[in-house]
């Protein structure tokens, strides 16, 4: 009978009599039912909120995978390339060991001078003035401009400017200009900036 009795209780009633102030008061059986959907609405927010904390986390994951992944790649890579590395880093060492060699030390500069001047009176040119300025010291070295003045002939000039490439220590030549004070093309005057440098080995 209580079953019976409930279900005309749940005909009887009509929404619009609760009083949401007053639950206590409620029937039986609509108190159960909103038991049931309350129950039922926590456990589906909290099912679907702890969903999306899972793919933010699974998320999170496979990134964290791909880098370890890319990261493992690149090691197993210098690992199986290890020989070769070592075997250039020797070359380097080698090649760099051979370009210092080619930098003039302080003591050489007064021979590099007078090759300069050398390189200029075998291929006709009038030296009239050479000149040290003042080092410029850059990250890995210490950068010595020479002031050159010569004169001669264009071909004469063309010459001494190949022949710079030919000296045995490292020099390169910069801002350089020709004037040519008449008609004469065998007076022609050159100006330029022959650069040398040597290494600063840990100077401060």
């Amino acid at each position: 009978m209580a079953i019976e009795d409930t279900l005309r209780s749940l005909r009887e009633f009509d929404i619009n009599d609760l009083d949401f102030e007053n639950v206590g008061s409620w029937p039986t059986p609509v108190k159960a039912i909103a038991s049931i959907l309350l129950l039922v609405l926590v456990l589906v927010g909290g099912y679907y909120y702890h969903i999306n904390d899972l793919q933010a986390q699974l998320a999170q994951e496979t990134e964290k995978e791909q880098k370890l992944k890319q990261e493992f790649e690149n090691k197993a890579f210098r690992a199986v390339n290890l020989e070769a590395y070592r075997q250039q880093m020797v070359e380097m060492e080698e090649s760099f060991g051979a370009l210092v060699s080619q930098l003039p030390s302080d003591t050489e500069v007064p021979g590099l001078l007078e090759d300069i001047t050398n390189k200029g009176l075998q291929n006709g040119l009038e030296i009239t003035q050479i000149d040290l300025q003042n080092e410029r010291a850059q990250e890995f070295y210490v950068e010595l401009p020479i002031s050159i003045v010569a004169s001669g002939s264009y071909h004469d000039l063309g010459a001494f400017i190949s022949g710079m490439a030919g000296l045995p220590r490292i020099v390169t030549l910069h801002d350089f200009t020709i004037t040519a004070p008449s008609d004469n093309t065998n007076a022609l005057n050159l100006r330029i900036i022959a650069k040398t440098y040597r290494y600063k080995n840990g100077e401060a």
